[in-house]
């Protein structure tokens, strides 16, 4: 009886594995393999399981990841890959794949895991990938996709992560993205989306990330906008038209990045942004701001990257940044001497602003600067001769002031500058 059974057992595994192996071979005869990955290893004379790229499941004998990951693959999805009916993840992603979708991929069911980014792909998201109801992420960013997100995609109810980042879609967000009730990372930068978001999706509450830039979107965001998002570690709305003004962010106590830039948006920054105490990154750049920026910036302790339109008197105490970018504004004053404790800046972007006085001696301090930009300005007097110390510095842009000094003495001290631009002085 023993026997028995383990000779029908090892039979259901022979026909099982026997099912994907056409499906494998018509998928290596298909397309392009430069580096003669699968040609050395997809051979008969090997267990499927052993192919590199694939894993069996341990319950079912059946192919149950596909993961091809930057191999160089060139060639269209052939459409036997619909027969792999035990998939779980296909990741096919940072290769050379173009033409369409296979509509027999539609069948996959047990898919939880779909990455095809960076790819040639083309056509529109098939309406079929709402029969994918188990896909827990979708990646299909930095392709050349077109049309609309389907309305179908809805159905994905476990969808965790959604990136259609880099395509060409266009159309409206469509409202049925609120079903994705544990959503957590939103991306659809980069396409041609037009419209409003949702306001649906605002009430999703298991968001960490959401990402809209470079769209075509409009409209004005809620004044709460963090009541139901809790969880919301980036908003990364710039390079669109939004309007209005920029809603009570202080609420967002879990935000690292925040990116507004190149928008409508008017007023002021609002006065609890200084609660934003986890904030890395902040862009508001090319936006009609009026006023000051709230002096409680200076709680933001671990900024790195702050790039916007005003100085503030206690920028110094934001230890932790290494990039600044102020430049193209229209910024008053004299640069202050205290942007010298900003020890860790690498980048240093003040030009084109209305800026005047002397270039304060504690720009010295800055030793991991690279790249210093006072350009464009109203700035007096010589060049401290503590920038002289700067071993680091590679661009230093210095044109269109009225400063002095002898050229020929200041170009010899700067020994490891690849750009100095020093005319109109």
């Amino acid at each position: 009886m023993f026997i028995r059974n383990f000779m029908v057992s090892y039979a259901m595994i022979v026909r099982n594995l026997t099912t994907d192996q056409p499906a494998l071979l018509a998928f290596k005869h298909q397309i392009i393999d430069p580096q003669n990955i699968l040609a050395n290893s997809w051979t008969t004379n090997n267990s499927v399981c052993n192919w590199v790229g694939v894993s069996c499941a341990a319950k079912h004998p059946r192919v149950g990841v596909l993961d091809l990951f930057n191999m160089g693959l060139t060639g269209t999805i052939p459409p036997q890959l619909g027969n792999l009916s035990f998939l779980v993840s296909r990741n096919l992603s940072h290769n050379n794949f173009h033409d369409h979708f296979p509509r027999e991929l539609g069948r996959l069911s047990r898919l939880k895991l779909i990455d095809l980014s960076f790819n040639f792909l083309n056509g529109e998201i098939p309406s079929w990938f709402g029969r994918l109801d188990k896909v827990l992420h979708l990646n299909l960013r930095n392709n050349n996709l077109t049309g609309v997100i389907p309305p179908s995609i809805a159905n994905l109810s476990n969808l965790e992560n959604l990136d259609l980042n880099h395509n060409l879609i266009h159309g409206n967000i469509p409202h049925e993205i609120s079903k994705f009730l544990n959503l957590k990372i939103l991306r659809l930068a980069s396409n041609q989306l037009s419209g409003s978001i949702p306001a649906v999706i605002y009430n999703i509450s298991s968001l960490r990330m959401i990402s809209v830039a470079s769209n075509n979107l409009f409209g004005s965001l809620p004044k709460h906008i963090c009541r139901h998002l809790p969880n919301l570690e980036a908003l990364y709305l710039d390079g669109n038209e939004f309007s209005g003004q920029i809603p009570s962010i202080g609420e967002c106590k879990n935000l690292q990045g925040l990116q507004l830039s190149t928008n409508r948006f008017n007023g002021s920054i609002p006065r609890n942004i200084g609660s934003l105490t986890k904030l890395r990154t902040l862009f508001l750049y090319d936006i009609n701001l009026e006023g000051e920026i709230p002096q409680d910036i200076r709680n933001l302790q671990k900024l790195e990257i702050f790039d916007v339109g005003q100085i503030p008197l206690r920028i110094d105490e934001c230890m932790n940044l290494q990039k600044l970018y102020l430049d193209d504004n229209r910024l008053n004053g004299s640069i202050p001497k205290s942007i010298g404790n900003l020890t860790r800046l690498t980048y240093l972007y003040l030009g084109e602003n209305n800026l005047k006085g002397e270039i304060p001696w504690e720009i010295g301090n800055l030793q991991r600067l690279e790249y210093l930009s006072t350009r464009h300005m109203r700035l007096v007097g010589s060049i401290p001769a503590s920038i002289f110390n700067i071993s680091s510095l590679k661009d230093i842009q210095l044109q269109d002031n009225s400063l002095s000094g002898n050229l020929e003495k200041i170009i010899s001290l700067f020994l490891c500058l690849k750009f100095f631009f020093f005319s109109l002085n």
